[in-house]
């Protein structure tokens, strides 16, 4: 008597195999890169290279598969690469999106990009190193870039324009007045602007933190030796009326010109990009913003004591 077998079973298991190992090949061709290897194109606000490029030598030194390859860039050419380069899925800078930016991206892209703050900056005001002008009221920085006030010194930004420096002064400071571009000057990096001042001693710059505010970094030391940061009004303090951007100073926010530092992610698998961010977020990443003198979101608990005052016990 011949068995007669009922074959559809397998024909099913074939095919679920089948399905599942094409899968897998599309998945691999559409997401060449892991957390742990592969090679991505990022957007950095330029204010923030010494520190990201301290995170990425870090990070691949970790994972020697991967390749992190920062352009470096006025704040606004990022937000530009996030929208119209699809290759970028992600960009450091110092706000995150909108609610009008968010919207576009859940209706073109169907999902929202992953933001959030990962460290706190400070915009450093530096003038030169033979120079006694080293304090700075909110008001005379509003009076001196509009040109009411001290115009023999030369005010030097990172760029006029789509800066995020430019943006937070804008913003913070000048509250909708317009910036004397006959006394405001343009350097093309944070670099230029440190050299401008070191070499020219009417002149007053403003760089991100992270150029020049590491007492332990040698090439900050070396130029501390040719400009000198200066003191800023502080307007919430009773005991000290100036403070210099140092790290308590910026996590207490006494120093008024904090700025946050996001990221911002276009990525909606676990791929090298989304790696590099929860690096940048837990403690190994968290440590180097610290050893920068940036202000780091996790591992420090501040609180405003008085002498003698007894801490509640946690």
């Amino acid at each position: 008597m011949i068995r007669i077998f009922n074959l559809q079973p397998f024909f099913i298991i074939f095919g679920l195999l089948l399905f599942q190992s094409c899968s897998r090949k599309e998945d691999k061709n559409n997401h060449a890169d892991s957390p742990f290897n592969g090679t991505i194109h990022i957007s950095v606000d330029e204010s923030f290279k010494p520190v990201i490029e301290e995170e990425i030598k870090v990070y691949e030194s970790s994972y020697p598969g991967t390749k992190i390859i920062a352009h470096y860039k006025p704040e606004a050419a990022c937000f530009r690469d996030l929208l119209k380069d699809t290759s970028n899925r992600l960009i450091i800078v110092t706000r995150g999106l909108s609610y009008k930016e968010e919207k576009f991206y859940i209706d073109s892209l169907t999902y929202n990009p992953g933001w959030n703050q990962i460290a706190t900056d400070a915009i450093t005001i530096i003038v030169n190193g033979k120079s006694q002008d080293t304090a700075f009221t909110i008001d005379r920085l509003r009076k001196q870039l509009t040109g009411k006030i001290n115009r023999h010194q030369t005010i030097v930004f990172d760029g006029l324009r789509a800066t995020s420096t430019v943006r937070f002064i804008s913003d913070s400071i000048l509250h909708g007045e317009k910036f004397d571009t006959s006394v405001v000057k343009a350097a093309k990096s944070s670099q230029e602007v440190i050299d401008y001042v070191a070499e020219n001693e009417n002149a007053v710059g403003m760089v991100g933190a992270s150029w020049i505010g590491n007492p332990e970094d040698t090439f900050h030391l070396n130029m501390l030796k040719k400009v000198k940061i200066a003191y800023v009004q502080c307007l919430s303090c009773l005991d000290t009326p100036f403070v210099k951007p140092v790290q308590h100073s910026i996590l207490t926010k006494r120093y008024p010109l904090v700025r946050g530092l996001y990221y911002i992610i276009k990525e909606n698998y676990r791929g090298l990009g989304s790696g590099f961010v929860s690096f940048l977020k837990n403690e190994r990443g968290q440590l180097i913003f610290k050893r920068s003198y940036l202000g780091p979101v996790m591992g420090f608990g501040i609180r405003n004591v008085k002498i003698n005052q007894t801490l509640e016990k946690d």
